[in-house]
């Protein structure tokens, strides 16, 4: 395990984030930019780069860049200029990329994140914008491989650490804030299974004390949180012990098998110098105006720390309580929503982080994929108040709803007799008769045994079907016992 992991090294972990952009075209060409597509059907001159035809720049994708590097605290880049990366695979259909080399959209900048150790900042290199590949297939039961070309020419932003990172769980963490960010400006949906965000990690490892980096090692295309943290802590175990036995890291490529949970060597590292950068000479310099930058700038949506913080000072929520509706975008609007037709949002919350949340994980889906609407989980939470037990609502009442898509909650706990009875006329003869049932256990709460009061309510829920408000139940116990 990564910690039984000799004491006497420090790995250094840097990450290159490809985020895929919400653009309806791609950078260069007029091709739809969509997931899902039959096969080689998004695509023209342009994208396969045939003999005379010229890219022009995707104005929606400078300006989802520029967003990512202001919320990042970036310096932007107003003079841009495009360069050629020179290497040759099967699903790049240029020969080359198009892409930012001495000029990227964004320097600098950081990402603050949390782990047990407390919050930092993850100091970024640069972000730059670049057009993605293809991609290409390799089927079992062929020794063909096969190659789509609907991703090429894909707009996407690379996002670029400096090798500041040391921790498997800190690689984690970034990895989660940058896709929480970006599905909060809107730039990119944040799905790693589909490929709109993925990742490369470069892993190096040294004698606690060095200076000087290790060789590095980059693992390729890692498409889910969890296996970061697991491919980073398998490398560092590597590399340690190759270092132990005297060998050298070999600075190579490699990919990660989640099934071994290992990584697995794919082709030795290029160099910058293999890549024979020079600048495109069919793309003009962008100018990037004070008044566009401007304009985007007051069009920054609030981002997750700020509307965390909105959501304390609103609702007096905990940090914590906080940090889980803003865990997603999802969750949020749709505690939004719900809390704007509920009275109680305390409850709202309490249903979210219990039950709701329990479901989505036992279905395995996404808050927006729920057969419960927002304005339903409101009048829930508000039911539950005061004239519905939450356990018999949870039981009861919500698999109702989830089956019946159009349902009221308040008409489904009516149908089945379940809202409780807040007449005190109806229940004090019932808190009488189990007192008197009970005198042995009445004179021990009168001597300072307080916790029977439970035991008296436990009673009358079971003489009224748990149809009894707690509060006036509570009420008229405390009338009668004292």
């Amino acid at each position: 395990m990564y910690q039984d992991v000799s004491s006497k090294y420090q790995p250094v972990i840097g990450l290159e984030v490809h985020i895929q952009l919400l653009t309806e075209s791609k950078l260069f060409a007029r091709d739809a930019n969509q997931y899902g597509d039959a096969p080689n059907t998004n695509i023209s001159v342009i994208t396969l780069a045939h003999p005379g035809s010229l890219p022009r720049i995707n104005k929606k994708a400078l300006e989802l860049a520029i967003r990512m590097g202001l919320a990042c605290g970036s310096e932007i880049s107003q003079y841009l200029i495009f360069d050629r990366k020179n290497y040759f695979y099967p699903d790049l259909p240029k020969g080359f990329q198009l892409t930012q080399d001495r000029t990227p959209i964004c320097k600098g900048g950081l990402v603050e994140i949390t782990t047990k150790s407390g919050t930092r900042n993850i100091k970024l290199n640069r972000i730059h914008l670049e057009e993605d590949a293809g991609k290409s297939f390799h089927p079992p039961e062929s020794a063909d491989s096969l190659v789509d070309f609907n991703r090429a020419g894909t707009p996407l932003i690379e996002l670029v650490t400096e090798p500041v990172i040391h921790q498997p769980e800190e690689a984690y963490q970034l990895l989660t804030e940058i896709r929480k960010l970006v599905t909060y400006l809107g730039i990119c949906d944040g799905n790693m299974d589909e490929g709109s965000l993925r990742c490369d990690c470069n892993v190096s490892v040294r004698l606690k004390g060095d200076t000087d980096l290790g060789s590095k090692v980059e693992i390729k295309n890692m498409n889910s949180v969890r296996n970061v943290r697991r491919a980073i802590e398998k490398e560092v175990e590597r590399q340690i012990e190759l270092l132990d036995k005297g060998d050298m890291v070999v600075s190579e490529t490699r990919s990660f098998n989640d099934k071994t949970a290992g990584t697995v060597s794919m082709r030795t590292k290029e160099e910058i110098n293999d890549y024979r950068y020079f600048p495109e000479p069919d793309l003009s310099p962008v100018q990037i105006s004070n008044d566009w930058l401007h304009r985007i700038r007051e069009s920054m949506p609030m981002l997750p720390n700020e509307l965390k913080q909105q959501i304390e000072d609103r609702y007096a929520f905990s940090s914590e309580d906080a940090l889980f509706l803003t865990d997603s975008l999802e969750v949020f609007n749709y505690f939004t929503q719900a809390v704007n037709t509920s009275n109680h949002p305390n409850n709202v919350l309490n249903w979210l982080k219990g039950p709701i949340q329990s479901l989505l994980k036992e279905k395995g889906l996404s808050i927006s994929e729920l057969n419960l609407s927002p304005g339903q989980l409101g009048e829930l939470a508000d039911l539950t108040a005061n004239k519905l037990s939450f356990s018999i609502a949870v039981k009861q009442i919500l698999p109702a709803l989830i089956s019946e898509s159009n349902g009221s909650p308040r008409d489904i706990a009516g149908k089945l007799g379940l809202l409780q009875d807040q007449n005190e006329d109806s229940l004090e003869p019932l808190v009488v008769d189990i007192l008197e049932a009970f005198p042995e256990k009445v004179a021990a709460y009168k001597k300072g045994k307080k916790g029977l009061l439970g035991f008296f309510m436990g009673q009358l829920m079971k003489k009224t079907d748990s149809k009894v408000d707690p509060r006036i139940a509570n009420e008229l116990l405390a009338k009668h016992l004292n």
